[in-house]
Parts: C-alpha cells; structure tokens; sequence
C-alpha cells in the first residue's frame, strides 16, 4: 500500500454468516484506529460468543497499514487468519479488524475448506460495510503569548486546521489536527510568531 494523505476503511460495524458442512460461521468487522481498540473489540466478541470453537481474526492498523496482524487461534496455520486478512488487503482497507467465530458442526472442513470457510465469511462481512476514505491528519500542539493570539487562530483558520483542545494558563496553548499535506506549509505560516513553540504529537 503506497502512502497517501487519505485511506479507506469501513464506516460501522457489519456483520454477516456463513455455513459449511455443519459448521458455522460468523464474521464481524469494526472500524479501529489502533491496536486499543482492536483489543476491546476481541475481548466483547470472546466474550458474547464465549462457547464457539474458534475465534479467528487479522487487523490492519495505520494510514500506511503499520501494524498487521493474523490470528488462526487454534485452527491449522494459515488457514484462518491469513484468509481473513487476504480479504481486507482485497478491499484496500486499514483501521479495521475482522474477526470470524466458527461453531464446528462435527464434520471437518480440511485445509483448502477452512481457507475458503474463512476468506468467504470474511468477504462477505466486508460486503455488508459503507466503505468511506479518510484523511490522513497530524495533531500538534502550538503555545505562544496572549498577544498573538489573533495572529495564530488566523493561520490555524486559512489552512483548515481542526482546534482540538485550547488551554489558557500563562501562554495560550492550542492542540490541532491538520492534514498530512498541509503540514508543512502550516507550520513554516506559524513561524511568523516571535513566541511559537510547535511540537508534534501524532498522527491520526
């Protein structure tokens, strides 16, 4: 996945099913923005199917698709989680997760069977999703004298930057989130202030 400023994910969770000689499957998928949240997601799906025989899943985390993962919790190696992820790369999707819950129906599938068991469940759970693309944005944080206050929501307003958080102690201190793209030139507009100080804090 080449970097951009923007990238897709899904807009809600979905969810779908899928049966094979027995077996069910059942396949969610959730919008996450990092690995916090990919944990909160596994831990209420393990928890409300707390009596299935698998829980597999992979996420992709990150504009750039940074942190990745695959799980076959249990089942033959690869024939799980890989197969799931395969399905997100398919769609061109990050800050996501997916899982799929097997209840085994006694009859087993085989490897070739649970590598499409699984694909299948989760190509047809991203089936379900609104796919929308996100901008890439970096959140800063920028302090300066109360004099030129004015001066910096004016540069904060012309280059569409998001204000996130404002606290007024003995300096004026503004966090905001801008995109990627217009960072830079952001950050050279504010070096206009004589009090700037500018630090950078992540991306989102």
């Amino acid at each position: 996945m080449l970097f951009t400023d923007t990238y897709s994910t899904i807009e809600a969770p979905v969810q779908s099913s899928f049966r094979d000689r027995g077996s069910k499957f059942v396949g969610y998928a959730f919008p996450a923005k990092n690995e916090e949240e990919v944990k909160i997601h596994l831990a209420k799906i393990k928890k409300e199917f707390h009596d299935a025989t698998h829980h597999c899943y992979a996420y992709i985390i990150g504009p750039n698709a940074e942190a990745q993962r695959a799980n076959d919790d249990g089942e033959p190696a690869n024939t799980a989680g890989k197969p799931i992820q395969r399905s997100i790369h398919a769609k061109g999707l990050t800050n996501i997760l997916v899982v799929v819950v097997r209840y085994f129906g006694g009859k087993l599938l085989g490897v070739p069977g649970l590598i499409n068991a699984y694909g299948k469940t989760a190509e047809e759970t991203l089936r379900e999703a609104i796919i929308i693309e996100k901008i890439v944005e970096e959140v800063h944080l920028v302090t300066f004298n109360y004099e030129e206050e004015n001066a910096a929501f004016k540069i904060l307003k012309n280059y569409d930057a998001k204000i996130l958080q404002i606290d007024k102690l003995e300096t004026c201190s503004i966090i905001f989130a801008i995109r990627m793209s217009n960072s830079v030139k952001l950050g050279n507009a504010l070096k206009e202030l004589s009090s700037l100080n500018l630090k950078y804090l992540y991306v989102q």
